[in-house]
């Protein structure tokens, strides 16, 4: 008996969204899939389980075999070419579709993409901050425009699915996928995830519901992967099932009520248990109590996670509940091994029917099993990186912008000044990206890659040489060094995923230079603006102390010009935009403190939930502790009980 089995269980609850309201569109939609059931062999059953990536799938293959799914993941692009044209994606999309009609059932494909800031594996697409980012700047309504905006940028290259959001809650600030999560807080993560949703998708109780201006999203990943220990990717989840449906799941909530018709379960265990070998989380909980009546997708080879043996993998993962496998390469011995196990019995005809039932009744939702059925065209093929999302782009990184510190009120700067530019990332378009950019971890980036992109010191430059004053930039300080004020741009270099983990919080232990500039600066009596690019916070005291005003930029994107409109006053000598974001995730003081303690009531140790300053509030740290005691530390995170009510920024 497993650890999971002994734990004692909770009543989870039915997530209705408007969508079931709609009965006879469902009792349609569900006539329309038993025909199309009946008349499908095991094969082509079998063939709508299995999602084949981009990289190793021709449509030929879609044409012999009929695969339900295809996908492109990070930094895979047609023709492996990473600055493919919006007609390039579309063209390839399109052959796609039409080799699946022209397969023996005759079954329209889903693409799926990891569109999770923007439509960001395409080439002059505008990139979007990232989820924590959203999360500081706490705006609904903001983040469904954002969501509608990447809808449109996907469906005008021919794909019709979104691996997003995310709704992850982060309890450890070394894992590496901490930026994707919103907030510590549950209800934030609900929030805003749901807002998210309803931007890809539309309202489910309106028209607008999967039309041709939105896509399919999905709720992901359920469930658990921010408690890991330690922060590992991918890692164990070990709390107990109140915490896991009071924190971790609520996201989830708010996304099947707001309609979400797909979930990806998740790669980390549950109390010693894989998700994606969890009948008890995807089959009993997920679909039983909580009603979900989409399909379960699996995450990139997750099901082949589970047992050495590759068929018995697969056996497994279905048999839990998963519908449809996301296979990185070997898709054909996958689709082999299934079908194998469907002839024999091993996965039988009632858990394959229903699978599959699930997967076409969200086409159906779609649309794609009705006659006329085709991919929509493209409405204008100057849509990705056009002005109104580029707009858009800036209001998010405006609003987003956390000021923790501001002495003296040095902030906001006039425009008719010395500025110095300092560090070589305030010219860094892939810095400001960070991961999921172009390429899977979001390296290998250069600025040719960013047709429409604004550097941070691009835009600070604009903004001083309009107010006639005078900028300079330079990668060191050095005896000549000479101006009103300095800006000083530094941070994390672009990850994603485990490759982001860390065993330590101390920003100046991977990089000193930053510091060291700063500390130059100040000995040369030149005040110091610094701006931090984090996909999450680390402890940065030193950098703090060395400071007079420090600002937490997050990861901005394709757009971090915006960020000189909060800095800047404006010809008037007024403010152009005061600073609105707030922390969504507590700041540690202490670079012990790499786990999240949302119960904790600690001023000395953390900068709370809501922290943020205005241009009216001027604050000058007292000498932070610089002690570092956090390298080779390995802290488990705290014990969660209960429930919570958590209070807004």
């Amino acid at each position: 008996m497993t650890d999971v089995a002994l734990m004692e269980r909770v009543v989870w609850p039915r997530c209705k969204s408007a969508l079931s309201t709609n009965t006879r569109r469902l009792a349609e939609i569900n006539k329309l899939v038993e025909a199309r059931l009946k008349d499908l062999s095991v094969e082509q059953k079998v063939a709508q389980l299995i999602q084949a990536e981009l990289a190793s799938v021709e449509p030929e293959d879609i044409r012999r075999f009929g695969l339900g799914s295809i996908l492109n993941g990070g930094g895979v692009s047609p023709n492996a070419n990473k600055r493919a044209s919006i007609e390039d994606w579309w063209n390839l999309a399109n052959e796609f579709q039409t080799a699946a009609r022209e397969s023996e059932a005759g079954i329209p494909i889903f693409w799926g993409t990891d569109a999770v800031h923007g439509h960001n594996n395409v080439f002059s697409a505008t990139i979007f901050p990232h989820n924590i980012a959203l999360g500081a700047a706490n705006d609904s309504d903001l983040v469904e425009r954002l969501g509608a905006a990447t809808a449109r940028d996907v469906l005008d290259t021919g794909i019709d699915w979104v691996f997003a959001p995310t709704l992850a809650v982060p309890c450890d600030y070394r894992w590496g996928r901490t930026y994707e999560g919103y907030s510590q807080e549950p209800e934030i993560v609900a929030r805003l995830g749901s807002a998210m949703l309803c931007g890809l998708q539309g309202d489910p109780a309106s028209t607008e519901f999967f039309d041709e201006n939105h896509v399919v999203a999905t709720s992901k990943h359920f469930v658990g992967e921010g408690s890991t220990l330690d922060g590992i990717d991918q890692g164990d989840a070990l709390c107990s099932e109140i915490d896991l449906l009071n924190i971790h799941a609520l996201g989830h909530i708010a996304a099947l009520k707001a309609g979400a018709q797909v979930v990806m379960a998740a790669f980390n265990s549950w109390n010693n248990e894989k998700v994606h070998g969890s009948w008890y989380l995807l089959q009993e909980v997920l679909k039983d109590q909580m009603g979900f009546d989409g399909f379960v997708v699996s995450d990139w080879d997750g099901f082949a996670q589970l047992d050495g043996d590759p068929e018995t993998a697969c056996i497994r993962s279905i048999n839990a509940g998963v519908d449809m496998l996301m296979v990185s390469s070997d898709w054909r011995g996958v689709y082999e091994r299934v079908l194998n196990a469907a002839r024999i019995g091993e996965i039988d005809d009632v858990r394959l029917n229903d699978a599959v039932g699930r997967i076409l009744r969200v086409k159906a939702l779609r649309g794609m099993l009705t006659p006329n059925w085709r991919l929509p065209s493209t409405r204008s093929k100057q849509t990705l990186g056009s002005n109104s999302k580029r707009e858009l782009a800036r209001e998010a990184i405006r609003k987003s912008l956390v000021m923790l510190k501001n002495s003296n009120g040095l902030l906001p700067l006039e425009t008719k000044k010395r500025i110095v530019v300092v560090g070589k990332s305030a010219r860094d378009i892939a810095q400001q990206c960070g991961g999921w950019t172009l390429t899977w971890q979001g390296t290998n980036n250069e600025t040719d890659d960013f047709p429409d992109a604004v550097s941070i010191e691009s835009g600070i430059r604009g903004v001083i040489s309009a107010g006639g004053g005078v900028v300079s930039f330079i990668d060191e300080v050095d005896d000549e060094t000479d101006a009103d004020t300095a800006i000083v741009v530094f941070g994390e270099e672009p990850y994603a995923e485990g490759e982001g983990d860390l065993n330590h919080l101390s920003f100046s232990q991977d990089d000193s230079l930053p510091l060291a500039q700063m500390k130059a600066l100040n000995a040369r009596g030149i005040p110091v603006v610094a701006l931090f690019l984090t996909g999450r916070p680390r402890w940065i005291n030193p950098e703090l102390n060395a400071s007079d005003a420090f600002v937490v930029c997050w990861l901005p994107g394709t757009q971090g010009g915006a960020i000189a409109d909060v800095l800047f006053k404006d010809s008037a000598n007024t403010v152009r935009y005061d600073f609105t974001g707030r922390l969504a995730f507590s700041w540690p003081l202490d670079s012990s403190l790499t786990c999240i303690d949302r119960d904790s009531n600690q001023p000395d140790s953390y900068l709370p939930v809501g922290y943020g300053l205005t241009y009216e509030e001027k604050v000058s740290f007292e000498q932070l502790s610089e002690t570092d005691v956090s390298m080779g530390t390995s802290l488990r995170g705290p014990s969660f009980q209960g429930s919570y009510n958590y209070p807004n920024p």
